[in-house]
């Protein structure tokens, strides 16, 4: 199966060779002791959240070393305003992108391929001038920047991916949690889809087999959810304040399966069934071996500011 990291590969890099984050994590804990895997900070602001929950798992230098290439991928589909909660809290994306710039990256870029026109979802959102606060660049997605590249996954085949994605050392994942109208929920691996041009509605015909198959390939060293605010219905744009509920929530983990089994949990409530097991993305990345549903099981640890 392709990936992205042997795509590095036959380019040149060394990334494949690279021991994982979770590898990296291993050697933190003390003996007899499961080093924290899953972290969830709740309260308090977000940047003090998401500098919290990255520091539960070790740091920001257990991902990203000096002199990475790194690729930051938030939710900027929306023409709508951060407190409408259908984009990634800029307050979150500068946070990371400052934590990303301190361990030593090279360059940061921070793009997402906008569902509405992307002059106005960058701006609108508050993410370009957050990003660009913090040290990044902020690119559109131009048609000339994406390729032809074969994914090898059970559904997704050759598909047009942005270069600047698959060629970066390391890509964090940045996702807002969300209602979304035909899957119900769109979290970190629905949120992978920002990284392919072509006809990604015709995705939607096996959408569950699709985002597994872009979270084969991609592989975010990293992903932290952004449950600020959540978006409870009318997603994915939503547009009313009313369809948003404050929660002050961040998750961080290397186990994208783990966070949208824990994303899928905070809509508890909803008209549709929470358990994340009723998702057909989760038991099928699950039973791929790209995570576990079990987000509470052994290395989970969660705290209040």
């Amino acid at each position: 199966m392709a990936t992205r990291r042997t795509f590095i590969k036959v380019l040149g890099g060394g990334a494949a060779l690279l021991m994982t984050p979770a590898e990296k994590l291993a050697g933190l804990s003390l003996p007899g002791e499961d080093p924290t895997t899953f972290a969830v900070v709740r309260g308090g602001d977000p940047a003090a959240a998401v500098r919290k929950a990255v520091d539960m798992l070790g740091g920001m230098g257990s991902f990203v070393k000096t002199g990475d290439v790194v690729f930051v991928k938030p939710n900027i589909s929306w023409d709508r305003r951060p407190e409408q909660a259908a984009t990634t809290n800029p307050a979150v994306v500068e946070t990371v992108v400052a934590m990303v710039r301190e361990a030593g990256a090279s360059r940061i870029i921070v793009a997402d391929n906008a569902c509405n026109e992307a002059r106005r979802t960058y701006k609108t959102s508050g993410i370009r001038e957050a990003a660009e606060r913090a040290g990044a660049e902020v690119p559109f997605m131009e048609k000339r920047k994406f390729r032809m590249i074969d994914l090898g996954g059970e559904v997704m085949k050759d598909w047009e991916v942005y270069t600047e994605a698959i060629e970066a050392d390391k890509i964090i994942n940045l996702p807002v949690a969300k209602h979304h109208g035909l899957s119900n929920v769109t979290l970190s691996m629905k949120n992978l889809m920002g990284l392919i041009g072509g006809r990604r509605d015709l995705l939607h015909q096996k959408l569950p087999e699709c985002v597994v198959d872009l979270t084969a390939f991609f592989k975010p060293a990293l992903t932290i959810l952004d449950a600020v605010r959540l978006l409870r219905v009318n997603g994915p744009q939503g547009g009313t304040l009313g369809d948003v509920v404050r929660l002050d929530t961040i998750a961080a983990s290397t186990d994208q399966v783990k966070i949208d089994a824990f994303g899928i949990s905070l809509f508890e409530g909803a008209e549709f069934d929470t358990n994340p097991l009723s998702f057909p993305h989760v038991r099928i990345a699950q039973a791929k071996g790209l995570g576990s549903a079990d987000f509470r099981g052994r290395g989970y640890a969660e705290i209040k500011l």
